[in-house]
């Protein structure tokens, strides 16, 4: 029986230790907490006691200027480019009697002799560049090609492919573009010179075209 209540008041005692423990555990976190907050607290006010005491000015004494005006977009000039596009490649333009009477039809610009086409013919240029004109109406497609025309020749290529198609998928299976894009080439000064493609370039539904070099246009 003593030995028993024994067990049972060191049992208590520990208990008490323990408790003891936990409560000084918990006394520090607090502490430490508080004085953490303390601490950020000074460093948030350090200028201020640095400063001292601020007056507001009477007037503000600011300047007041107008907001900065967008730079002019050229509308005019696009417009005008376009306009110069659309005129400059008709549909009304005869094409025929510039193109050369042969199984495909090629064009050379005066004073470009028949060897410019036939290594043009044989790949002596390598393909740079290539436009498809599939899909696009006749008016995209127009606008479209003299605009490659004009960038592809800007950047100094000299040979290009413009696919216009075969007229599969056209009404009557007739090839609504061809003749269309060979009468706009034509009328294009960087143009000196194209042919229709190899079979591996498309053959009857695609040109190859030479361009002049940079700096220079046919006229």
């Amino acid at each position: 029986m003593r030995r028993e209540r024994f067990h049972g008041l060191a049992s208590l005692a520990q208990l008490a230790r323990h408790l003891r423990e936990q409560q000084a555990l918990r006394a520090a976190q607090e502490q430490a907490a508080r004085e953490a907050a303390a601490r950020r607290e000074a460093e948030r006010h350090l200028f201020a006691r640095s400063v001292g005491a601020v007056t507001a000015l009477k007037t503000r004494n600011l300047a007041h200027l107008a907001p900065a005006r967008p730079e002019p977009l050229p509308v005019q000039h696009w417009l005008d480019e376009a306009q110069v596009l659309r005129e400059s490649m008709s549909d009304e333009f005869d094409v025929s009697t510039l193109l050369d009477v042969d199984d495909q039809l090629s064009f050379r610009r005066p004073g470009i002799g028949t060897d410019v086409t036939a290594r043009l013919r044989a790949g002596r240029w390598s393909i740079q560049r290539q436009l498809d004109l599939h899909g696009l109406r006749v008016h995209e497609a127009r606008e479209t090609l003299g605009e490659f025309i004009r960038q592809a020749h800007k950047a100094g290529l000299r040979c290009v492919r413009v696919v216009h198609g075969k007229g599969l998928g056209s009404p009557g299976k007739a090839p609504v573009l061809k003749s269309r894009v060979q009468r706009w080439l034509v009328q294009k000064s960087e143009v000196l010179a194209f042919v229709q493609a190899k079979p591996a370039d498309g053959g009857a539904g695609a040109l190859v075209v030479l361009l002049a070099p940079m700096g220079r246009r046919q006229v």
